[in-house]
């Protein structure tokens, strides 16, 4: 079967991780920070496209001090896959060797005072082992202080975004199409995981599937129940392609639903609709929220709405800024999040329509595009 059309992909070159390391090294001066330490992580691939392997417990870092070059840390059996990466060049690269001390090696690439940012996922251990040996400095979590550093993307993250989005849009439209009613959820999940690996995809992070009373959990996993006649189907999945996450839901119907589940497919659609509308730079994330919030208010579902109204997307599927209440940073040309409201009947069904959308200079861009009716499936 063809995939979708591919969008142009242009490779992601050094001079692009080079300006990412350098405007996060300004970033994190203009914080008042004396630099940032990056661990493997998102913020590590984002910042120069090195992936350390997932089970390493040694000491990998990516030291960035302002005015200073990048300097990288890693275990020396592994300085071979380190320069691989494309932004690694941009860096000086030091190994160190089993029996050594990593921690002393990386305290004398850092500044002995001052604040750091540091990557959320760092290890305790590894956090712990640089306070030993530089006691007059501090760290803060880079999610808390430079929430920004990956909320804005560049146009070759929109592309990939943009790519991964339809991907996932071409396994929708596929799932679809097969037979819903008398099969068990795991058996649409195991079908849905499929056809993202077939579309593109190099990874699959959620295939959930929530029938009938299962759809009043947002997060249930797909499982052993067999999908009925009347459920309500609560679809979400997505997973990484190119690097870059894609996230969609849609809410579809086994066979013909009934005037009420139509009713609230439709308050969801519409509140989906006008938190749509209302992305333009410098809202507010949290007015994104409240936006959405307001529509099922006012139909009377408010409490059935029990989440946020969407995420951040990127390098993983969900990471800052977050479209919820109390979220006050501005929406600026670039940032990639989901707007996904919902409705959730207890013991009943659920509802949920998920787009990621791209803000722009004139508002907003959606990157997923199959039609969001309720559509009737067998």
């Amino acid at each position: 079967m063809p995939t979708p059309a591919e969008h142009q992909l242009a490779p992601m070159t050094l001079e692009d991780y080079t300006a990412r390391m350098s405007r996060a090294a300004r970033t994190a001066a203009d914080a008042g920070l004396a630099g940032l330490v990056v661990t493997p992580g998102p913020d590590m691939v984002h910042l120069c496209d090195y992936r350390p392997p997932a089970e390493t417990e040694r000491l990998t870092a990516l030291m960035l001090v302002p005015g200073q070059t990048p300097r990288l840390l890693v275990p020396l059996l592994e300085r071979p896959d380190a320069l691989a990466a494309t932004g690694v060049g941009a860096t000086e690269v030091t190994g160190w060797t089993d029996g050594g001390d990593p921690y002393r090696t990386a305290a004398d690439m850092l500044p002995p005072r001052g604040r750091y940012g540091i990557s959320d996922e760092t290890w305790a251990v590894h956090l712990l082992g640089l306070q030993r040996l530089l006691p007059d400095t501090s760290y803060s979590a880079i999610g808390e202080a430079l929430p920004m550093l990956r909320a804005v993307k560049d146009t070759h993250e929109v592309q990939r975004l943009a790519s991964a989005g339809a991907a996932a849009d071409a396994a929708y439209e596929e799932i679809v199409q097969v037979r819903f009613a008398g099969r068990r959820e795991r058996d649409i999940a195991a079908d849905l995981s499929a056809l993202l690996l077939r579309y593109g995809h190099s990874q699959v992070d959620f295939t959930l599937v929530c029938s009938g009373p299962n759809g009043a959990n947002p997060h249930h996993e797909a499982g052993e129940r067999v999908i009925e006649e009347g459920d309500m189907v609560v679809l979400d999945f997505g997973g990484l392609k190119d690097g870059y996450g894609s996230d969609t839901t849609r809410t579809v119907h086994v066979g013909e639903p009934t005037k009420e589940e139509r009713k609230v497919h439709d308050i969801v659609r519409e509140a989906q609709q006008a938190a749509f509308e209302a992305v333009r730079p410098g809202a507010a994330c949290q007015d994104i929220d409240r936006v959405a919030r307001q529509v099922i208010n006012e139909a009377g579902y408010g409490e059935y709405f029990i989440h946020r109204t969407g995420h951040g997307i990127g390098v993983t599927t969900h990471e800052p800024p977050y479209m919820a209440e109390g979220e006050q940073l501005p929406l600026v040309p670039g940032m990639c999040f989901s707007i996904e409201p919902g409705i959730y009947l207890p013991g009943r069904f659920g509802v949920r329509i998920e787009d990621i959308v791209t803000c722009t200079e004139t508002g907003g861009r959606r990157l997923n595009n199959t039609a969001r009716e309720l559509r009737v499936v067998a």
